[in-house]
């Protein structure tokens, strides 16, 4: 038997099909070739065609069902893994009312904050652990004022896993963590939030189906399984957002334990039994894909900085015309420890909720004509990166969290030797690589979600470990100045 995961990313579509007895993966694919564009109408907008993802996924799903090597009529279960916070609306045919509002829109902060205080601030974060802030149902509240005649429209709003489901089954669901990563669930009474509901005006009957995440949510369905050579009545077994997911494919399911990644955006995600939040909500709290599971609390709390990858594209696209990612890695490894002055703040992809929501854009600091080159840019920008990740680090610890390791998936910018050795020498931490991602993750999420698997610990008993990054003594004063000088520019700003 297979399994097949998608994992819904900002740039392309994932498919991975691995054998549910070795775990391992056995093809993968990607569509499309080049990375989708957000669209961006206004400032601080950011918006994705909801079927230009279905089109995508459909591509994917079919390049790496062409790749043989296995029968794909005896696919037994579907996982799908996803870019959190987009909203999807569609009207009762099922048709989509206008293009997704996508995690890195930032039109709707003064919505959240408006609903924060109706709530009561207190209230908000002991109940929902969150501000509403600029997610999902802050971004119906904009529609809702700003465009009253679609939210008429509306039947069912859903993420954007969600509706990929939809259309594979025509099934509706959603999930706790779902919803939790919307600001939707309230985590005292383990249902849907009254309080926002009431705060924003929203009826209940716009939300799907809940279910577990592990769980079927619908079945493939007789004409999508034609068109994509899979077995109809296949389950689609299992949902969740990226970050969740990422957890689960790097067996990060257990209070102590640390994932990170980063691809467009990135995250340091940590899991917790404590329903705690951050004050000021610059660091976010949702149900992990086991919440509840068992009756056991498990609380995924979530840094998130937007502009990761996507500043190393911008770099790559401005400064490296016809250089690999793979070269700019080489040329910055030869420049020295916190690229002799220079500094990069990437903040440049809209509103970034650990800096309290501030829009304050992309910076590049104490650039000297006469001793920078192109290779100081390309390490300032990892470097730039990898401080981020480590100041909002340093958050965390202040809620507890109580780590040991970093887990993540050899890929992305863990590719580059240089961006993990500034993540592992500026948090003292090491950092454990292993042969997984989204896709993967998601294919064993849904072998469990579909009881193919009698755990999550049976799914991922095969996951590899590929290297570990330790802390070099002898470049730890280095890192610590040169994230000291990182840190002034930064504050400088705040």
């Amino acid at each position: 038997m297979f399994l097949l995961g998608i994992d819904l990313g900002t740039s392309s579509i994932k498919a991975s099909i691995v054998d549910a007895v070795t775990k391992k993966e056995i093809a993968s694919a990607q569509y499309p070739d080049i990375e989708v564009e957000i669209s961006s109408p206004q400032a601080g907008w950011a918006e994705q065609s909801p079927e230009l993802w279905w089109h995508n996924t459909q591509e994917a799903i079919k390049r790496v069902v062409a790749k043989g090597g296995f029968d794909a009529k005896k696919v037994g279960a579907i996982g799908i893994s996803y870019q959190m916070h987009g909203l999807v609306m569609l009207d009762k045919q099922g048709q989509v009312l206008r293009p997704s509002i996508i995690w890195c829109d930032s039109r709707a902060v003064e919505y959240g904050e408006t609903a924060f205080q109706k709530i009561g601030e207190e209230k908000a974060l002991n109940h929902l652990l969150n501000s509403p802030g600029n997610f999902t149902a802050a971004k119906l509240a904009w529609v809702k004022a700003n465009e009253p005649e679609i939210f008429e429209k509306c039947d069912k709003i859903m993420l954007p896993g969600d509706y990929i489901g939809f259309m594979m089954s025509g099934n509706l669901t959603t999930s706790n963590s779902g919803l939790s990563e919307g600001v939707f669930w309230d985590f005292k009474t383990n249902t849907l939030s009254e309080d926002i509901l009431a705060a924003f005006g929203f009826d209940a009957s716009i939300i799907p189906n809940i279910q577990p995440v592990f769980s079927n949510h619908g079945e493939l369905s007789s004409d999508v399984a034609e068109t994509l050579g899979l077995a109809a009545g296949t389950p689609i077994a299992y949902k969740a957002g990226d970050q969740p997911n990422n957890a689960l494919s790097l067996n990060v399911v257990n209070p102590g334990e640390i994932a990170a990644t980063a691809g467009t955006s990135g995250v340091v995600y940590a899991v917790s039994d404590q329903v705690a939040c951050d004050p000021q909500s610059r660091i976010n709290s949702f149900a992990h894909v086991n919440h509840q599971m068992d009756e056991l609390n498990r609380i995924g709390i979530l840094l998130c900085i937007n502009g990761t990858g996507i500043l190393n594209r911008w770099v790559k696209e401005n400064f490296a015309h016809g250089v690999s990612y793979q070269e700019m890695n080489q040329r910055a490894a030869k420049i020295n420890v916190g690229a002799d002055g220079l500094s990069i703040l990437p903040f440049g992809n809209g509103a970034e909720r650990m800096l309290g929501n501030k829009i304050m854009g992309a910076q590049i600091q104490d650039l000297d004509f006469n001793k920078h080159t192109q290779y100081h840019v390309f390490r300032a920008a990892q470097e730039g990166i990898a401080f981020s990740l480590k100041y909002g680090f340093d958050m965390m610890l202040g809620l507890g969290v109580v780590p040991n390791v970093i887990r993540a998936g050899h890929a992305n910018m863990f590719l580059s030797e240089v961006f993990t050795n500034a993540v592992v020498n500026a948090t003292q931490l090491p950092v454990e690589m292993y042969d997984t991602h989204g896709a993967k993750g998601a294919a064993l999420g849904g072998g469990v979600g579909a009881g193919i698997f009698k755990s999550i610990k049976e799914a991922m008993d095969g996951l590899t470990l590929l290297k570990v990054v330790e802390p070099d003594i002898k470049q730890k004063d280095q890192y610590a100045n040169a994230y000291a000088n990182w840190e002034t520019k930064l504050n400088s700003f705040l």
